[in-house]
């Protein structure tokens, strides 16, 4: 069972951001409450939801769990607002509908102790009556650097447990894909990673809409540019044509 704090170990805040998302969050509260690491700040930044989001957060109120429920700009400034009012010295975002993979997942994390910038893992893709669907398709590198997401997303926000020190406000100007860029612009500043080999996370699938999807290509293309350069970038994506090309061809024959 979960210790309120230890103040023999660092303070991991784990921060959810949420709007109007009641038949989900109860599974997130539960899932950082069960974990046994001892000293954790689930940090709730509420949207100003319209439905039962907040009643159902009153139920799991104690004192490591802080909400605060206002306006926002959108998910990345809610997410820019979760890092300002951290109090942790890592931090990990699960936000409305995601859990960690098992109840000791943050103390396995650190079991190579304390002193690295970032730590990584694999994550589950579950539908939203918690089946598991498998792995993302894009699987996290042996070692994660910042140029591993030339071809991209390689390793997911609820699978990142990262120093707040090195963390770097999210570029508003992106919509759909800043979190791209705030991963490659923290890895680009960390000194040590550690890749823990384990499932961190269960990631819940949501739909997106065509022209959401439009714009989010279109934001991860300027994301690449800007980091890789238009040469690397062009190469890459041709890769992936051919990789998804290919990847429909032998489905067919099989089929």
């Amino acid at each position: 069972m979960q210790k309120e704090s230890d103040t023999h170990l660092p303070l991991i805040t784990v921060i959810t951001v949420v709007y109007n998302a009641a038949s989900l969050i109860e599974r997130t509260l539960k899932s950082v409450k069960a974990q046994t690491y001892p000293n954790i700040e689930h940090l709730i930044v509420d949207g100003l939801s319209k439905d039962q989001t907040l009643s159902e957060v009153e139920k799991y109120a104690r004192p490591m769990l802080c909400v605060i429920s206002e306006k926002d700009n959108g998910i990345y400034d809610a997410m820019n607002k979760g890092q300002a009012l951290a109090n942790g010295e890592f931090i990990l975002f699960l936000n409305a509908g995601d859990e960690f993979y098992g109840n000791d997942v943050l103390e396995n994390m650190l079991k190579a102790g304390f002193e690295s910038d970032v730590y990584y893992g694999n994550t589950m893709v579950v539908d939203e009556e918690g089946i598991e669907l498998g792995t993302r398709r894009l699987q996290p590198p042996v070692r994660l650097t910042w140029q591993s997401l030339q071809m991209g997303m390689c390793v997911s926000h609820q699978s990142l447990l990262v120093r707040k020190s090195i963390c770097v406000s999210y570029d508003l100007q992106y919509k759909i894909s800043a979190d791209i860029d705030w991963t490659i612009r923290v890895l680009k500043s960390t000194k040590k990673v550690v890749n823990t080999k384990i499932i961190v996370s269960k990631f819940l699938l949501g739909g997106v809409s065509t022209s959401r999807r439009k714009q989010g290509l279109n934001e991860r293309l300027a994301i690449m540019v800007h980091h890789y350069g238009w040469f690397r970038t062009a190469v890459n994506h041709g890769l992936i044509a051919l990789r998804f090309v290919w990847h429909r061809i032998t489905r067919k024959s099989m089929t």
